[in-house]
């Protein structure tokens, strides 16, 4: 993956390193045609071309045209120096150029579908279609350095095709072509696969694409050779709309594909979506209208409630992971977390790609980990208190602790709300609201919400969530609690929401707290807290911690003992050591 991931910007550097490549061959050869003899001019004499150096669009002759040495030498870095600026200035046209496409394509409109027992679901969708806008506008973006240098150079020339002519685009989409796939095709690591997602749109584009090549050729070298006629330059142009209608066909499973109606079913033995022939739909609507079985290729309605749950277990997923991996996040840097997780591995147009390998070349850093520090330090600085403020004076209310483990059969779990800070005889309200995490509402833990109320001179108080115990073994889950809605009151008055200018109380981090509810359905799963333990020789006696998870019913014995690894026993580095671990009912650790 790390190598497919990398595969635009070495796409970006193997075209720049051929252009200067034969860049270098050409001025080799000019600097040959310049310096050589009249013995070498007269064996020459046959060659084809012209070594006179030509008028540029934007850098004029240096004259004299026959320098020295040293003039060379510094004529070749003065070039070369503007060759790098003017790429590095088409680099970043085209990449202000890609962004605006992506903004464009990456459009999305709110839709409604009702499944056929008449629940109702609002899914976004994307207005563009991918296959018309990778040919039209992604390509255009793409290709755009392309284009427009054979545009100068035609326009510059009098519409005579000069050294670099249909060439350049020719060999840009020939290198696309085959060189770009071969790498990626190459560079996938033994034992995995890669499968083409829309095969049908695959070999409609590749089969127009050898077209181009043949009728390049022919309007060229066979119709009227040397010269473009204007019937032949129509004939071009009508050529693509008709290449994109029947690649939009093809992906819209259109024509022939109308009178093969597609059922989903799900494979019992590997849990994934199967499609087949069947009879059409019956019952399905989108936005109050009968659908065609071919509309949003066919099956949107009956398969995008699936997509839109299976989006859902996937972030809950990632969640749980990430808090595993990072305990002591809150719920606001777990959730950036996930979607920069979430972003990092979905699918991403060309635009992305030619964007990120032109700003990493440019030196302008990684797209999503700038978006994501961006984020950060926005959520950083809502918890923040302004300099100007007297910290001093103000209470600050959080979780303390902020993680807190319970067993599914322990009934409740108590929570700490804590006052630090500012004036102790001012009575403060917060409301408090539970989220579901992994864990649900109902089915893992009571829906709980209210207010907790610290009164004078107290520094903290205690509220309660109900668990709900099951005979069902599920794995470990979580659930969030997060306080909100602080108010401030002095006295007898009534509570006043925390807005003046400087607060007497703000809810500092963490104002999130993290329940987790360790199954107890299951005997347990034991680990070791750590996978690798380092230790002194001279520490004596090594104490390792063994773990309980994913469940602590009844009593459980574990029996252990050392192996050799590149240390050796029988008292030599270490004693040998065998025994039984006993792990009673609920005991965890």
């Amino acid at each position: 993956m790390a190598w497919l991931s990398l595969q635009p910007v070495t796409s970006a550097f193997l075209h720049f390193g051929l252009v200067t490549f034969v860049l270098f061959l050409h001025g080799l050869q000019v600097d040959a045609g310049l310096t050589g003899d009249s013995t070498s001019s007269v064996q020459n004499s046959s060659c084809s071309g012209s070594f006179d150096c030509k008028e540029g669009v934007i850098l004029p002759i240096w004259y004299p045209e026959n320098p020295s040495l040293g003039d060379k030498i510094a004529r070749v870095i003065v070039y070369f120096v503007a060759l790098i600026y003017m790429f590095l200035g088409v680099s970043i046209i085209a990449d202000r150029f890609m962004a605006s496409i992506e903004v464009i394509t990456s459009q999305e409109k709110e839709i409604t579908i009702k499944k056929p027992n008449g629940e109702t679901t609002t899914t976004t969708i994307r207005i563009w279609n991918e296959t018309v806008s990778n040919l039209t506008l992604m390509a255009l973006g793409s290709s755009a350095p392309e284009i427009l240098l054979s545009l100068i150079e035609v326009c510059g020339h009098g519409f005579i095709a000069g050294d670099l002519g249909p060439s350049t685009i020719v060999g840009s989409a020939a290198f696309n072509m085959f060189i770009i796939i071969a790498i990626c095709v190459y560079v996938i690591p033994d034992g995995e696969t890669r499968k083409i997602k829309h095969l049908r749109v695959f070999f409609v584009t590749a089969a127009w694409s050898i077209f181009a090549y043949i009728w390049l050729y022919m309007i060229l070298a066979v119709f009227s050779p040397g010269v473009v006629q204007v019937w032949e330059g129509l004939l071009t142009l009508f050529f693509f709309p008709l290449c994109v209608l029947l690649a939009w066909i093809a992906d819209r499973r259109l024509l022939f594909y109308k009178y093969m109606h597609k059922k989903y079913r799900t494979d019992k033995h590997r849990g994934i979506i199967i499609e087949s022939e069947g009879d059409h739909p019956k019952g399905i609507e989108m936005d109050g209208k009968m659908m065609n079985s071919h509309f949003l290729d066919g099956n949107l309605v009956t398969v995008e409630g699936k997509e839109v749950d299976e989006s859902r277990k996937e972030m809950i997923r990632i969640l749980k992971d990430l808090k595993q991996k990072h305990p002591e996040k809150d719920l606001d840097q777990l959730v950036e977390m996930a979607n920069y997780y979430a972003l990092s591995h979905q699918q991403k147009s060309r635009a992305f790609y030619r964007i990120q390998a032109t700003r990493m070349m440019t030196g302008a850093g990684n797209i999503l980990k700038k978006h994501a520090a961006e984020q950060a330090k926005k959520s950083t600085s809502l918890h923040e208190v302004r300099p100007d403020e007297p910290e001093e004076f103000i209470s600050k209310i959080y979780f303390d602790p902020c993680s807190y483990q319970c067993l599914e059969n322990c009934g409740a779990v108590l929570l700490t709300v804590v006052r630090k800070g500012g004036d102790m005889s001012k009575t403060i309200y917060v409301d408090y609201k539970t989220e579901d995490g992994s864990a649900n509402a109902g089915a893992d833990y009571e829906f709980t919400e209210g207010t907790v109320v610290l009164k004078s001179g107290e520094t903290q108080k205690e509220f309660s969530v109900g668990i709900i115990d099951d005979d069902i073994f599920e794995e470990d889950e979580h659930f969030f609690v997060r306080l909100s809605n602080l108010r401030v009151v002095e006295g007898e008055e009534p509570p006043e929401l925390n807005n003046s200018p400087y607060p007497k109380a703000i809810l500092a981090s963490p104002c999130v707290a993290t329940v987790t509810i360790l199954d107890d359905d299951h005997a347990g799963i034991f680990t070791f807290e750590c996978d690798v333990i380092h230790v002194s020789e001279s520490i004596g006696v090594m104490e390792v911690k063994v773990l309980r998870t994913s469940g602590a019913r009844g009593t459980v014995i574990v029996p252990f003992r050392t192996v050799e690894g590149t240390a050796k026993g029988g008292g030599e580095d270490f004693e040998d050591t065998y025994g039984e671990l006993e792990f009673k009912n609920d005991e965890t650790v």
